[in-house]
Parts: structure tokens; C-alpha cells; sequence
């Protein structure tokens, strides 16, 4: 349960302010204006328009070919359909890799066409920790995420599980520091260990955000889609709360069936006029000069 009243709006401070009292941080993803609404209604601290809606929303089979136009599409109907919650907003594949330059650019784009608070951007090189650097300097607050990062998973040889020996996980818990340092106001933790996400987690004083990362994380970040139950795939650190997929699928079949014994629309859904109004419409339409050969522009 979150600790902001229904009228006040979450903001980097909030979630400081959640870690600090041990309270977990709320966090769902959502693309469009209808899931964003039912994720502010019930209750998140954080909504996060995840490039995910590449494979959740568009139907590939990654996150890369997400472009920018689609997450400011994405991030904007997001924000209009919000009040109270933290909007993040994914930065896609080679939004901000090439130069800090654009990273920059592209960031205020979605600040300011998408209305997000703040960004999230993948990995903790040192190019990275530079371009986390840049971004806080001009004013926009930046979310962190480390672990699995699934814009670089061909790199990574597919979608495992990181940081699972001692080396791997010792540089992971460097980069969670030096993220902090450069200014980040929040690491998401995806798909690592739980001991060493909860090891991370005790490291910085920003709050972490685990997904595959156990409950030692100072909040979780799950996919609308996989927690309702609208795909066909549900990850192993995802749970379905419902299967509104089903509900749905069940709701427009019985739609179709009253189309096809025409039932639907009943008599509730229909407007009426008098049988004189009728008649003088198609005597009106008699008088009409319809030139069958007439060309329309």
C-alpha cells in the first residue's frame, strides 16, 4: 500500500521517502490511456511505459525495434491518463547509445511531448554512467536498470538470469554504486539472484526495483500483460493475479454470437423515427439528380 494520499503526486523524492520508512514501492507497466488509468486507480506508486511494448503491444519479438515516436506515442496517452503516479518512460534502443548529444535530445522528448518525470535507460559502462551524468545535469531525472538488460540480449546470449558467480555479481554491486553516484534516483534489478539483489539493495541509498530479483529489492516492476494474464506467456518471475485474456476472449465471442442471431444491437441501443419521416426521405431521395457517371474528387 502506498504511503501518498489519493491527491498528491508521487514523485524521485516520494520513492527516497518510501525506501526510507521500509515501505515497498509500487511499480506496473502500462502503454496506452486505458491501462494506465487502472493502474493509477489502484493504487501504484509508479508507472513505467516500458519499451516491452514492442513484444507486449506490437508484436515483436524484442524490444529493438521500439522507436522513439512509439514510446512519445506511448509515454503521452500514458500521461494524460494519470494524476497521481510517477510516469517513467523507457528510452528505446539507440535513443541514447550513440552520443550523449542524443540521449539528451531524446530525453527531453519524451519529458516534454510524452509529460513523462523521468527516464529509464540500460546498463552501467562507463558511457552509460556519463550519459546518467548528463541527463540529471540538464534536468531529468533518470531511473537506472542493471541486471538482464534486454535491448543488449544478443550480447548477452538471450534472456538469463545475471550476475551468478562472484565476479559478475561483485561488478554488478559496483555499477548499482556508481549509478547512485552519477546521479540516478532509482536502479531497476532485473532477473538477478535474490542475495545479491538484496545485497545491491543495501549498498545505495536510491531505492531498487527487482523484477526476477526477489523480495530483498526496495519494490517490484511487473508487466500489465503478464500479471492479467493477456498473453500467452507468462515469465517465470511474473505471477497471474487473473486471466482477463480469457474473460475478454469469452465476452467478444458471445458479442459475435448476437451479431450472427441478430440480437445485437436490442432495442435499447436503437434510435427510432416515424414511419412519415421515412416515407418523405425516400421521396426526397426520388427527386435527387444521380448522374451515374459523375466522377467524385
Amino acid at each position: 500500500m502506498s504511503a501518498q494520499s489519493p491527491t498528491s503526486r508521487v514523485t524521485v523524492n516520494s520513492l527516497r521517502a518510501l525506501k526510507a520508512s521500509a515501505q515497498p514501492i509500487v511499480m506496473l507497466t502500462a502503454y496506452d490511456f486505458p491501462s494506465a488509468y487502472l493502474a493509477e486507480a489502484a493504487g501504484v506508486d509508479c508507472v513505467l511505459v516500458g519499451d516491452s511494448l514492442g513484444m507486449t503491444v506490437l508484436g515483436h519479438s524484442s524490444t529493438l525495434p521500439v522507436t522513439m515516436d512509439d514510446m512519445v506515442r506511448a509515454t503521452a496517452a500514458v500521461s494524460r491518463a494519470t494524476e497521481r503516479v510517477l510516469v517513467v518512460a523507457d528510452m528505446p534502443f539507440l535513443s541514447y547509445q550513440v552520443s550523449i548529444e542524443d540521449a539528451v535530445r531524446n530525453a527531453g522528448r519524451l519529458m516534454a511531448e510524452g509529460g513523462a518525470h523521468a527516464v529509464k535507460l540500460e546498463g552501467a559502462d562507463d558511457d552509460r554512467i556519463m550519459t546518467v551524468e548528463a541527463l540529471v545535469a540538464a534536468g531529468i531525472p533518470v531511473m537506472a536498470h542493471v541486471g538482464l538488460t534486454p535491448q543488449s540480449v544478443n550480447v548477452l546470449g538471450g534472456y538469463r538470469t545475471q550476475a551468478t558467480d562472484a565476479d559478475s555479481a561483485a561488478e554488478l554491486m559496483r555499477s548499482c554504486v556508481e549509478l547512485e553516484r552519477a546521479g540516478a534516483f532509482a536502479i531497476v534489478l532485473e532477473c538477478i539472484p535474490a542475495e545479491i539483489a538484496e545485497r545491491a539493495s543495501g549498498l545505495v541509498s536510491i531505492p531498487t526495483i527487482g523484477i526476477g530479483a526477489g523480495a530483498g529489492c526496495d519494490g517490484q516492476v511487473q508487466v500489465f500483460t503478464d500479471i492479467l494474464g493477456l498473453g500467452t506467456f507468462t515469465p517465470r518471475h511474473a505471477k497471474r493475479y487473473a486471466d482477463v485474456g480469457e474473460q475478454i476472449a469469452a465476452a467478444i465471442g458471445a458479442y459475435a454470437a448476437e451479431v450472427r442471431d441478430r440480437s445485437f444491437p436490442g432495442e435499447g441501443a436503437l434510435t427510432h423515427v416515424s414511419n412519415d419521416v421515412v416515407a418523405r426521405a425516400e421521396i426526397v431521395y426520388g427527386e435527387m439528380d444521380l448522374d451515374d457517371d459523375e466522377e467524385f474528387e
